[in-house]
């Protein structure tokens, strides 16, 4: 934080792009929004949606910096996070209530990370229903929340590095780079589905995005301290007295 507030900040003139820490329970969306509310900016957005059950790194641009989101979105993602075995739910993660429950005392630690190993590479992935993918200019979970179900079309991604950390059952922890567009919960999904058990998604960190890291990114709580500095600062420059 000492270091933001050290530099100088250019919101409404060149824009500014954000590494933000996103916490857990809010949409990206939500985080775009207290940006353009704090630094007062009326053009900002985020380059790859985390979803509410998610946190990390969220990169959000402002003002003419919005034109480099499409790079940034471009750019290899990783995820630490954890899932439990032998249960599935219609959101494959905590959003929804479980479906069903299966067996999961014939997995092992061995036969986890060789299931992982086989969905290492280019694969189809189709987008999950309780997602912010497009159907006629609508989100999909908003189908999703009336029951609906929608054909989607699998789109290409790669999974890059699929490592288990750990195995405590019948919680798994794991790390996971992968391409842009990659539904990291419907990988976890295929994972309990190959493994003949189910799994679902229950805690999911953004770590990084391309060259950039969530322990360089800024809390909620810091972007508004930031916001308050950046008001007296320039009462200073205008008024010539502190606030």
């Amino acid at each position: 934080m000492a270091e933001a507030l050290s530099r100088s900040w250019d919101f409404k003139g060149s824009g500014e792009m954000l590494l933000i820490d996103k916490p857990l329970d809010w949409s990206s969306f939500r985080v775009v929004r207290r940006v353009r509310t704090l630094f007062n900016v009326p053009k900002a957005g985020h380059a790859g949606t985390l979803d509410p059950k998610a946190t990390g790194l969220l990169i959000v641009c402002t003002g003419k910096q919005t034109k480099m989101m499409n790079q940034y979105v471009g750019f290899d993602k990783e995820y630490v996070g954890a899932f439990e075995l032998g249960v599935r739910t219609a959101s494959h993660d905590s959003e929804t209530e479980i479906l069903e429950r299966r067996d999961y005392s014939a997995v092992t630690l061995d036969s986890l990370r060789s299931a992982a190993e086989k969905f290492v590479g280019r694969q189809l992935q189709r987008p999950p229903m309780y997602s912010a993918a497009k159907h006629h200019g609508k989100p999909l979970y908003i189908y999703a929340r009336k029951g609906k179900t929608i054909e989607r079309e699998p789109k290409e991604i790669e999974i890059l590095e699929f490592e288990i950390r750990s195995f405590a059952s019948p919680l798994v922890e794991f790390r996971v780079v992968c391409s842009k567009g990659t539904y990291v919960r419907s990988l976890v999904d295929d994972l309990g589905g190959a493994l003949g058990c189910g799994a679902t998604l229950r805690a999911l960190r953004r770590t990084r995005i391309g060259p950039f890291h969530v322990e360089d990114a800024l809390t909620v709580d810091e972007l508004e301290m930031l916001s308050v500095e950046l008001v007296s600062e320039q009462r200073i420059y205008e008024t010539g007295v502190p606030a």
